[in-house]
């Protein structure tokens, strides 16, 4: 992870003295990185004595960040044309207005400034992007201890989860992650208990998520030599066993962990004519480049994308794409 420039810090800070109130907002369907990483940022404007609204659109999914929607808005608070040119949006862990949902419309035309680390995001005049760092929530880090100075355990916790959820625990660093490291250390010092962290991230799973998981499992299927996998939950699936606490990422890390694994994808039918998916791989398998395909996005190796189809005929979509960058 390379650090953010003082070129980029001033332009941050540019930004907040322009503006008299904010929206902080996320993308729809968030993960912990986006929601944890919004919430930091409320603690830097709160630290700086700037007004702020936090906005999502939701639907809360996860259970690690359900407990925090109660702090988000879906509908933003109305403002006068006067009020709207003095208000400034900062959007994290994404860079398309429509990756907002609902709220897309109702925040056009305001002035923006993007904070994201997906590959596939869209590059503008007020942004930081940075592509190397494994989660929003390290940018985040760096311009609340660049701007608000020290770290104190409320927003120290805050981040470390963001962190922690989008790297899997750690365990999808590389070996140039040596400043993610000293950057965790800071939130350590400043009082974060790494175990009472992880507890709350993987545990309070209902049991209907073992018996979905196993089910999924028994429906995957390998291509291209084994390289590849695929499973898939029904709209049958999602009534039988409920959207409460998916567990998609130990999905992932069961299948990945098969032998000659390189990339696994899960699609969801979210309702009869649309579906949505997850992509994950390893090493040099750049899945973000199939995502974008689809309209979809992210990471090198974890990326999602939401599509009009059918599982039956989005499967072999996405098997027509892999097939240029894996060979039998």
């Amino acid at each position: 992870m390379k650090l953010i420039s003082e070129e980029e810090i001033a332009a941050f800070k540019s930004f907040l003295q322009a503006h008299s109130f904010f929206f902080i907002a996320g993308h729809k369907e968030p993960d912990g990185d986006c929601i944890f990483s919004c919430l930091g940022m409320a603690e830097l404007l709160k630290k700086t004595g700037h007004q702020y609204e936090l906005l999502n659109a939701g639907p809360f999914k996860r259970p690690e960040i359900r407990r925090r929607e109660s702090l988000f808005s879906t509908t933003p608070t109305f403002l006068s044309e006067p009020e709207r040119k003095q208000t400034g949006l900062i959007m994290l862990d994404c860079s398309e207005l429509s990756r907002l949902g609902d709220l897309s419309s109702e925040m056009k035309g305001l002035d923006t400034f993007i904070i994201d680390h997906h590959k596939t995001a869209a590059v503008t005049d007020t942004c930081i992007i940075d592509a190397s760092a494994p989660a929003c929530a390290c940018i985040v880090q760096q311009l609340y201890e660049a701007v608000a100075g020290s770290l104190t355990k409320e927003v120290a916790q805050l981040i470390f989860f963001g962190m922690a959820t989008d790297t899997g625990y750690f365990r999808f660093l590389n070996s140039d992650s040596a400043e993610v490291f000293r950057a965790t250390a800071r939130l350590v010092d400043a009082g974060v208990n790494p175990r009472e962290v992880y507890d709350e991230m993987t545990g309070g799973k209902p049991y209907s998520t073992r018996k979905l998981l196993g089910v999924l499992l028994s429906r995957a299927e390998r291509y291209y030599n084994n390289r590849l996998v695929i499973t898939y939950e029904t709209m049958e699936d999602t009534k039988k066993w409920g959207q409460e606490g998916r567990d998609s990422d130990a999905l992932y890390s069961l299948l990945l962990a098969v032998d000659k694994t390189e990339a696994v994808v899960f699609i969801r039918q979210e309702t009869e004519f649309s579906c949505t998916a997850g992509l994950r791989s390893k090493n040099d398998i750049d899945v973000s480049a199939i995502a974008a395909q689809f309209g979809g996005g992210g990471h090198k190796n974890a990326s999602g994308l939401s599509t009009d189809g059918t599982i039956d005929k989005l499967i072999p979509a996405i098997c027509k794409e892999f097939a240029k960058i894996l060979k039998d």
